[in-house]
């Protein structure tokens, strides 16, 4: 039976990028369900509220120039003294017209900070709705996802995109429908107290403003995208280095380090340039025609006032008029520029978003039951590539309760295995069951909840040992995470630590050494007690004497459980109820230690290699010993011994 589960593609960053670029109007649409949130009555009515409080600094806004007009007018009047009321009276309705501007003036600045308030609840909440969504998201992607990707410059992505949500949504929103509203009601305003060539004016004027802000802007987009581009370079460049800061040491490389994080400043720094000046270019080409339709509205404004057909309250109203105009609509090119570069930086979350995990739950999928804990594989075919195959017709079966373990030469698909067993990835043909179920049928959060593993290479959370070792099952008592300690003989060394249970391990682990990280990662496997252990080579990165203490408590985790050894040490798998040599992605040889040494094959080939090894370091070890009794060489001199370097 034959099972596809490679996805459409290999999923890449890259790849999301150039996908996304196609349309952002389905990027700006994927917002929308945010701003408008299903099952959150409260803030559906906040931005209710605040397109209502809007509205209503707009119609404010737009009487300011008309009370404008009165002052000036009855101001006009009163210097003339052509009023039949009298000076007197003439001067107390421009003071009240005075403080009516002043009023409204106040009220348009105060009601858009009171919208202000009730849309960032709605921001802030998409912000972190689709920031978690990302984030869930990126957790479900394969396990082929993550080794291709480039943590700083996903992380850089990230980062861009949560200051990209909030900026369209309180923008695209609340500005765009607003301001044409406010567009609308000062042409109503001009043909009022004008005509309709006041009004023809201003839409030509808004027309070819907008026109060249769009042309402008699309022009800058491929600009921007190239700084967003050389942003995340350098990003990852500096994550990268640091994170190895250790390999840079050993190799004395800071000076390449250097080199390359500032080419790629370099880039940044021209993109960035360029970036600025084309933003200096659009300014001032906004200014340029927007200053021209005003000036020839102020001019037939000011023949008018000559020809006694205006008055100066109309003159200045005008030019109240069309700089209150400036403003949204100079808002309103900010507002497309801002979006279309928000969508710049949105557009890979979003790619990321759609792309579809290699792995998925198949549709009914049941919970796994474990009964006994019996390890099938069944002729399982598998490559990462299609050029490129792994395991080939692999059979065996590891029985409950039981110790297999999987041995062979460096390439031989060993921890392949461990990696279709957690379904990391699905397998070409074949079938793996574990109590009889097809682990295709069951959901991996199941899956995974029954099989422990004790890596290699134990990575830890930059947290407490504490948090470490209660990952295993986050919501163990303090005496279960320290009777899991204790079992992984760990307990003792934690206390001795000034900070005990609380101190930090570092980026990675990096403040403990691999003996210690490795009985974390035991401890962490004893708390969440599963009923299948997979070990994958567990100590192979260890000294002789660590080893030795780590296997013992190795031993005492797989005491009744059904368990699956990775070796590459084959002295640590003597004891295994069975041994499978793996060679080429195939199984060419399976037993006891001792049926295997008998056979006389390729398992008998690696053992007498292994030991002679072992012989060879062990004589070496003496031997650096006798010359040190000797004064041969100084005391405390350490060997190449165990792969430890000379000091």
């Amino acid at each position: 039976m034959l099972r596809q589960g490679r996805g459409s593609g290999r999923p890449s960053i890259d790849a999301a990028l150039l996908g996304a670029r196609e349309d952002h109007w389905t990027v700006f649409k994927g917002l929308l369900p945010f701003v408008w949130p299903e099952g959150r009555p409260d803030l559906r009515r906040n931005v209710v509220v605040a397109f209502g409080l809007l509205l209503l600094a707009k119609l404010v806004t737009i009487t300011i120039p008309i009370v404008f007009k009165w002052v000036t007018d009855a101001l006009t009047a009163v210097s003339g003294e052509t009023s039949a009321s009298g000076p007197a009276t003439l001067a107390v309705v421009v003071t009240m017209l005075v403080l009516a501007y002043g009023a409204g003036r106040m009220m348009s600045v105060v009601l858009n900070q009171i919208r202000d308030i009730y849309f960032t609840k709605v921001g802030q909440n998409a912000v972190r709705k689709l920031n978690t969504r990302t984030f869930e998201h990126l957790h479900k992607l394969s396990l082929r996802f993550h080794l291709e990707r480039r943590t700083g410059g996903l992380s850089r992505v990230l980062e861009r995109s949560a200051r990209a949500i909030e900026l369209i949504i309180r923008m695209g929103i609340l500005n765009v429908v607003p301001t044409l509203i406010e567009l609308v009601l000062i042409c109503a305003v001009l043909f009022y107290y004008f005509d309709a060539t006041f009004v023809l004016i201003v839409l030509a004027t808004v027309t070819v403003y907008m026109w060249f802000t769009f042309k402008a802007s699309e022009w800058r987009i491929g600009i921007r995208r190239e700084m967003n581009d050389s942003d995340t370079d350098a990003n990852t460049k500096a994550i990268d280095s640091l994170l190895n800061f250790e390999t840079v040491k050993y190799f004395g490389n800071e000076a390449l380090e250097s080199r390359r994080f500032d080419s790629a400043m370099k880039r940044y720094e021209g993109a960035a340039i360029r970036t600025y000046s084309s933003l200096a270019y659009l300014n001032s080409g906004q200014a340029i025609i927007f200053t021209l339709g005003m000036i020839l509205m102020m001019w037939m404004v000011a023949r008018g006032v000559a020809a006694g057909t205006h008055t100066v309250g109309d003159f200045v109203m005008v030019n109240t008029m069309m700089i209150q105009l400036w403003m949204p609509l100079n808002f309103m090119g900010m507002v497309y520029r801002e979006i279309k570069q928000g969508l710049v930086d949105i557009e890979v979350m979003f790619a990321l978003l759609q792309q579809n995990p290699e792995v998925e739950d198949s549709p009914g999928a049941k919970p796994l039951k474990v009964t006994n804990g019996e390890i099938k594989f069944e002729n399982v075919c598998f490559s990462y590539e299609e050029d490129r195959t792994i395991l080939k017709d692999v059979s065996f079966d590891v029985p409950a309760g039981k110790m297999v373990a999987i041995v062979g030469p460096s390439g031989a698909g060993k921890s392949t295995i461990s990696r279709i067993l957690f379904r990391f990835y699905d397998i070409d043909s074949g079938r793996v069951t574990i109590d009889d179920q097809d682990i295709r049928d069951v959901t991996q959060l199941s899956l995974r909840s029954a099989i422990g593993v004790v890596p290699q290479d134990t990575v830890l959370f930059n947290d407490t040992i504490r948090y470490n070792i209660s990952y295993g099952r986050p919501d163990a008592t303090e005496e279960e995470v320290i009777a899991a300690a204790k079992l992984a003989q760990i307990d003792s060394f934690i206390r001795s630590m000034p900070q005990g249970y609380d101190t930090m391990v570092g980026e990675r682990g990096l403040k403990l050494s691999g003996g210690e990280k490795q009985r974390v990662a035991i401890a962490r496997t004893i708390l969440k007690g599963p009923p299948i252990l997979v070990l994958d080579e567990a100590t192979s990165a260890l000294d002789s004497h660590t080893e030795k203490e780590i296997q013992d408590a190795l031993d005492k985790v797989a005491e009744n459980r059904t368990t699956l050894v990775i070796a590459h040490r084959l002295s640590t798998i003597v004891h295994a109820d069975k041994i499978l040599v793996l060679e080429a992605g195939q199984v060419v040889e399976q037993g006891t230690h001792a049926e295997l040494i008998a056979k006389k094959g390729l398992y008998e080939s690696l053992w007498s290699r292994q030991r002679q090894a072992e012989k060879a370091r062990e004589e070496l070890a003496h031997a650096l010993e006798e010359a040190e009794r000797t004064g041969a060489l100084p005391l405390g001199w350490k060997g190449p011994v165990d792969g430890v370097p000379g000091e």
